[in-house]
């Protein structure tokens, strides 16, 4: 795989930045490529879907799965500024994403070394290779801000959840 992941993750920050500026929970995930083009992008969006389902990185494999036209993204790789949840590894799972990187680790719901590992786990048929820390501190930063803004200590998105972010 010939990657950029910092430009990749760049555009998962501007995805993360319009579900920010929708009042949604700010994560961004892309699909690539194993030649790094970008099949897909999608931010959060479960408030405006009203759809539980609607994390980033389920809306971006869910568009790359129909871009390829096959359920599965074999030798592809997700890009998410936020560790995914175990609905979201879950799906890169099943949908045999070859690779995930990732900015910021969720010590409270992450899938993928913090909370869980789901990519290592020998008890499932597929492994994820996992590169975590990219682009860190711009994918921890926008989410403190989100959340500082929910409690009143910033600019007021819209509605939605008020869960802690450290």
């Amino acid at each position: 795989m010939q990657l950029d992941l910092y430009h990749l993750m760049t555009q998962a920050l501007l995805e993360a930045e319009k579900a920010y500026l929708e009042g949604e929970v700010p994560v961004g995930a892309v699909v690539a490529d194993p030649e790094g083009r970008i099949l897909s992008r999608a931010h959060n969006q479960p408030i405006s879907l009203c759809d539980p389902t609607a994390h980033a990185e389920i809306l971006a494999i869910r568009k790359a799965c129909r871009i390829k036209g096959n359920y599965r993204l074999n030798r592809c790789l997700l890009v998410a500024t936020i560790e995914p949840c175990l609905m979201c590894m879950g799906t890169a799972i099943h949908a045999r994403v070859s690779m995930l990187a990732f900015g910021a680790h969720d010590m409270k719901g992450g899938a993928a070394g913090s909370l869980y590992d789901l990519s290592r786990d020998d008890r499932l048929n597929h492994r994820i290779g996992i590169v975590s820390g990219v682009m860190e501190d711009e994918c921890r930063a926008l989410m403190r801000r989100f959340f500082q803004a929910r409690r009143g200590k910033g600019n007021k998105p819209d509605s939605g959840e008020v869960p802690k972010w450290p």
